[in-house]
């Protein structure tokens, strides 16, 4: 009897060993499966986040634009050979600044003809060139200024012949 004691006794430890690592393996599946789950949960949060805030986030505006005529001039050191027409808008940080601007017209238009008669061609073709003009002509307009100031200057045409 001892001896089937025994056998018995074997017989149901490898049993309980097996369903010990089928356990133990359940437990793991389930534990990377809930880990896989987790993941993909805070990854999809994370994403649909981003997407509603770039969806709130309301485009940049651009301010009130104030056209200028056309301004026809002889470029400088073509001996009257060349010229250039220029169309501007300019983009003033306050609607109340158009105001302003209409009074001030011919004191602007003036002061944009002094400058664009002293650039030459070599200068206006290059793209540097271009943008240092605007940049010149924001800061000797918004000398002028009182209300607001001139945020941006736009070239609608620009045309060298």
């Amino acid at each position: 009897m001892a001896k089937e004691d025994k056998d018995e006794v074997s017989e149901v430890q490898p049993n309980q060993g097996k369903k010990k690592g089928s356990a133990l393996k359940w437990i793991a599946i389930i534990g990377v499966v809930l880990m896989v789950l987790a993941a993909a949960g805070a990854g999809g949060w994370y994403y649909f986040d981003k997407a509603s805030k770039k969806a709130s986030t309301p485009a940049p505006s651009i301010g009130t634009l104030w056209p200028m005529d056309p301004f026809v001039v002889n470029l400088a050191e073509s001996n009257g050979e060349r010229y250039l027409k220029l169309v501007v808008q300019l983009e003033v940080s306050d609607p109340l600044c158009v105001q302003e601007l209409d009074q001030l017209k011919p004191k602007l238009r003036d002061n944009v003809l002094d400058l664009l008669s002293v650039k030459s061609f070599n200068e206006l073709m290059e793209l540097a060139g271009k943008q240092k003009l605007r940049e010149e002509m924001a800061m000797r307009l918004n000398a002028y200024l009182t209300r607001g100031k001139i945020n941006k200057v736009y070239f609608t045409e620009f045309v060298i012949q």
